[in-house]
């Protein structure tokens, strides 16, 4: 545990090791792809990647349309670059629910009483009182919060977001709900690709406007 700029961080080692494997995994056993992808974007002048994450990530919400059902998404920023995203229904009973003029906050990491880690969301209403939604991991399908988790693992390694757009983009899913998920979280992160990087990207059933 370290400070830095003010904000308690925790700070982890990932060793070559660990990073091949999850990249190798990624690329579908494809050695020659993985070890392409680290020499192109980890640095090879260190044996270790660090990854710090400050205790709390300043966070857009981002809501689209999965078919006829309302999401949302979470994606959290360090350095004004997406970093880590969450997604999930737009439900009272089964997900979470927002006051339509949310579209910031802060996304904490906590602990748990038996040691585990998760995530809050936390916002400040019209009143200027502080609301925290709690453990966001346990309001979401585990399915969508796993590819979520594989996608925000990309983002820490810091890919160019064009590439992680194409990447998502090119994910071959089973169910056609998800298929339109994945292209709902393209809708999320494209908003912070810089207009030279920008390429137009199909999107169906993507509708953030209808909110």
């Amino acid at each position: 545990m370290c400070v830095k700029y003010g904000l308690k961080v925790e700070e982890r080692t990932y060793t070559y090791d660990e990073i091949f494997r999850g990249v190798l995994d990624y690329f579908n056993g494809d050695e020659t792809a993985a070890r392409e992808w680290i020499v192109k974007y980890v640095d090879a002048g260190r044996p270790d990647v660090i990854e710090v994450r400050p205790t709390e990530l300043e966070c857009d919400v981002v809501r689209f349309q999965n078919k006829k059902e309302k999401w949302v998404a979470f994606v959290g920023l360090k350095n004004e670059r997406p970093y880590e995203i969450f997604t999930g229904l737009m439900d009272d009973e089964e997900g979470i629910v927002l006051p339509k003029s949310v579209t910031h906050g802060k996304i904490i990491k906590a602990k748990n009483a038996d040691g585990t880690n998760r995530y809050d969301f936390q916002f400040q209403n019209k009143r200027g009182y502080k609301i925290t939604v709690e453990g966001l991991s346990g309001k979401f399908n585990k399915e969508y919060w796993n590819y979520a988790k594989l996608i925000s693992g990309i983002l820490r390694y810091h890919m160019p977001l064009q590439n992680v757009l194409h990447l998502i983009e090119s994910l071959s899913l089973d169910a056609e709900n998800i298929n339109t998920w994945k292209m709902g979280v393209v809708r999320a992160l494209k908003k912070y690709v810089s207009g030279s990087e920008n390429t137009e990207t199909d999107e169906p059933d993507v509708d953030e406007d209808n909110y």
